[in-house]
């Protein structure tokens, strides 16, 4: 997701002990709930309905009752198979509300519940499951590359965060998804919203699900990019940059070689802002070449931002390749004996490492192009990962757009799903001008907003809100002294340089 969220307007925060100054702008207050993660004593062995399903009876009925063709299945022939855990849920009576994915819209939906106030016993058990045990303020991983902020400032733990509230944390990764709020009831059988199956074999039977999941990098794209390039858009692979340049750095530091040559591969915003980042760290030290399909940078931003953002790459000196698209990236050795460029390693004689990317010209009047790199970072694409989680006997359960986006209505329900909920990066909705809503966090951060209200409606049948999304304005981070602030409530008014950056910072 990219993270461009404006700094107005936040949804409130529970308390706690707070992100650091830097942080605070544009991310949550770090308040609250360490949950330890119940231990698993109990297995199940639910009579003759199928291990790998782990489904009480009457969810079983509920399932087994529709047709095969809408995601049924039929009654198996052998109870054979190994007892699967059941996640123990501490009350069998209160609603059960899932969340999968802990990033802005998901974290954010699981404090609005925890923030409401529920009459009588229906306050919601909350689970929130991520794969990772940290919460990543994506805006500001380029300055772990600048070093004005360590780890633990931008990745709290998710228990640290969630202290003091009900909301049950969960480390693990989704397996399948297999919702059975579409399928038909029959009289008397209470059925509940589905179950989620987990990598660890555990399986979550749930009333209500919210898939926040996001989307995760798409690096296979030409030949090589998959081996060679890095993407940049989790925690992981932010160290994994800095360790490269650190490495780089290392080699190249006393020596009479070459400048280190980073190669970018997109001129979005994360992609225009990691070339500010790196040009502004290497300085004298390398160059930094960006390229991009369009001929112009960062195309969806505002006049304001976009303008802003170009002054600050011209005036570092970074190569812009616009209009080109990347269509092989390959490994090759300097010769020490000709210093030419060989394909084996033996041959090279011990030479340094380097790799080629082959640009192909995408507009008129351009010829192809061939870089050299020590390191490329690949910012283009994106997949969803709710494709690959729908049930093999029931791949379209779940309906997709041609994006692999989730179809929602209005109240952010799932289309057909009355019990799924679908935010952020999972979720395609349009604007009322009929466009798509970007995937940022500013959309996450109202849509977690909404998808907590309107689940507090559903379960107390009161009625659902349409989501109206408001554009409070974008910002970028361009470097340690450098920003760019649009504010869409007050037009053309654009906040850049050392003024736009302490505005970041407040």
């Amino acid at each position: 997701m990219s993270c461009r969220a404006a700094p107005w307007g936040r949804p409130s925060a529970p308390r706690g002990r707070p992100f650091p100054a830097s942080a605070r702008l544009r991310g949550p207050f770090g308040g609250t709930n360490s949950w330890k993660n119940p231990v698993l004593k109990n297995s199940w062995r639910i009579g003759d309905v199928p291990a790998m399903f782990g489904l009480p009876s009457g969810l079983f009925r509920c399932m087994a009752s529709s047709s095969s063709g809408d995601g049924g299945f039929s009654r198996p022939q052998s109870i054979d198979e190994a007892p699967i855990p059941l996640y123990p849920w501490p009350d069998k009576q209160r609603p059960r509300v899932c969340i999968l994915g802990g990033g802005f819209g998901g974290l954010y939906t699981a404090l609005r519940l925890e923030s409401l106030v529920w009459p009588g016993n229906n306050k919601p058990q909350v689970m929130l499951v991520d794969q990772s045990e940290r919460f990543v303020f994506k805006p500001m991983l380029y300055e772990l590359l600048s070093g004005e902020v360590d780890v633990w400032e931008i990745a709290p733990y998710f228990t640290e965060l969630l202290k003091n509230t009900s909301v049950q944390f969960v480390k693990d990764s989704v397996k399948l998804l297999r919702p059975s709020d579409h399928l038909r009831r029959e009289p008397g059988v209470s059925c509940t919203g589905g179950v989620v199956h987990l990598e660890s074999g555990t399986v979550v039977e749930y009333d209500w699900l919210v898939l926040a999941l996001g989307a995760e990098a798409k690096i296979d794209v030409v030949p090589g990019s998959a081996e060679y390039a890095l993407p940049f858009t989790t925690l992981e692979h932010a160290l994994k940059v800095e360790s490269e340049l650190k490495m780089l750095e290392r080699r190249k530091f006393g020596k009479k070689s070459p400048p280190i040559q980073v190669a970018i591969v997109g001129l979005g915003y994360s992609g225009v802002e990691l070339a500010a980042t790196i040009s502004e760290r290497l300085k004298n030290t390398g160059t930094v070449k960006a390229i991009n399909f369009q001929t112009t940078i960062c195309p969806n931003a505002p006049p304001g931002n976009r303008e802003a953002a170009l002054k600050v790459l011209e005036s570092q000196n970074i190569q812009l390749f616009l209009g080109y698209s990347v269509n092989c990236i390959r490994e090759v050795y300097a010769s020490e004996d000709s210093g030419s460029m060989v394909a084996d390693a033996k041959e090279a004689g011990g030479g340094d490492k380097k790799l080629v990317l082959e640009l192909q010209a995408a507009q008129r009047g351009l010829q192809s192009q061939v870089l050299e790199a020590d390191l490329v970072l690949w910012t283009v694409g994106s997949q969803s990962q709710i494709l690959r989680l729908q049930p093999p006997d029931a791949p379209y359960v779940i309906p997709l757009n041609g994006r692999g986006q989730v179809e929602t209505e209005e109240t952010l329900q799932v289309k057909g799903h009355p019990r799924t909920f679908a935010i952020g990066d999972s979720a395609a909705l349009r604007d009322p001008s009929g466009k798509f809503l970007p995937a940022n966090a500013q959309v996450a951060f109202q849509q977690a907003d909404f998808a907590g209200w309107n689940l507090w409606a559903a379960i107390n049948d009161r009625p659902l809100l349409p989501f109206r999304f408001q554009n409070l304005g974008e910002m970028m981070t361009l470097g340690r002294n450098d920003a760019a602030i649009t504010a869409n409530f007050i037009e053309g008014l654009t906040l850049e340089g050392p003024i736009g950056h302490a505005g970041v910072k407040i």
